[in-house]
């Protein structure tokens, strides 16, 4: 029943002006291709609908032997917070299996602040679970996509509101917001890892068609330095040459 209140959600938006992703239906918006960076930024105004400081969009990993979240992009976007790494740990492997079976959205108030958990309480269908980050307040919404995949779009904060009639809204949106994602990054969806600002910045010289040397020039740093940046992107991105990194990292927005 729940589910279904949530697509019921999603085909009200239809016409609303206040979606920042426009107006859309379950057949119309969800299956339009985003860029990672046009994601993070329609993350963004959910959170900012909510009140909420940080968010974070992640994949369940499809390996039943060891249940994790894989992120894919937070509010520290092309880093990776210090939320992620707590949900891509242990933490994150009761989410995997409920995210699994259930769109039921779970929240938590660990962050000190009195009536913290008053904002969630009154919430009919969430339930509270153990803090998913220490010390901080915030709700998680299961997601699914096409494929089999799921995943969790998460929001933190100590002044997050959410009134019940919302509730749904915010779901349905972030269903819409986890299709899109899913379908440009069906193979490789999270399993980047955090590239630095001296490796975008090399990637991105390299794909004006600067050399290393140009590089080097360019980041004042030794040849040899700007050639080890290069080749830890083109690992890190599962590359076999930096022309294929700069390919892979302008097809998942890391650079421009």
């Amino acid at each position: 029943m729940k589910h279904a209140q949530v697509r019921q959600a999603a085909e009200a938006l239809f016409d609303q002006h206040r979606n920042p992703f426009g107006a859309f239906t379950i057949g119309s918006e969800t299956h339009h291709p985003v860029s990672i960076p046009d994601a993070v930024r329609r993350c963004r105004w959910i959170a900012v609908d909510l009140n909420a400081t940080g968010f974070g969009l992640y994949f369940a990993s499809p390996s039943p032997e060891r249940p994790r979240l894989v992120p894919c992009f937070d509010s520290d976007y092309p880093g990776v917070s210090v939320a992620s790494k707590f949900l891509s740990g242990a933490t994150g492997e009761d989410m995997v299996r409920h995210c699994r079976a259930s769109t039921q959205p779970r929240w938590w108030a660990d962050d000190g602040m009195p009536g913290s958990d008053a904002v969630f309480r009154h919430l009919h269908w969430a339930e509270p679970t153990d803090a998913l980050v220490p010390g901080t307040s915030g709700i998680a919404f299961p997601v699914q996509a096409e494929r089999g995949q799921c995943g969790l779009i998460v929001f933190t904060g100590t002044q997050i509101s959410l009134p019940q009639d919302a509730l749904y809204e915010i779901h349905a949106r972030c269903f819409s917001l986890f299709t899109a994602v899913a379908r440009i990054r069906p193979g490789d969806a999270g399993r980047i890892k955090a590239m630095s600002k001296r490796e975008l910045e090399c990637l991105k010289l390299t794909a004006s068609g600067c050399t290393s040397e140009d590089i080097a020039r360019v980041l004042k740093l030794s040849v040899h330095t700007a050639n080890q940046y290069l080749t830890q992107s083109t690992q890190k991105l599962n590359a076999v040459n930096r022309m294929q990194a700069v390919a892979k990292a302008l097809r998942l927005g890391l650079i421009e």
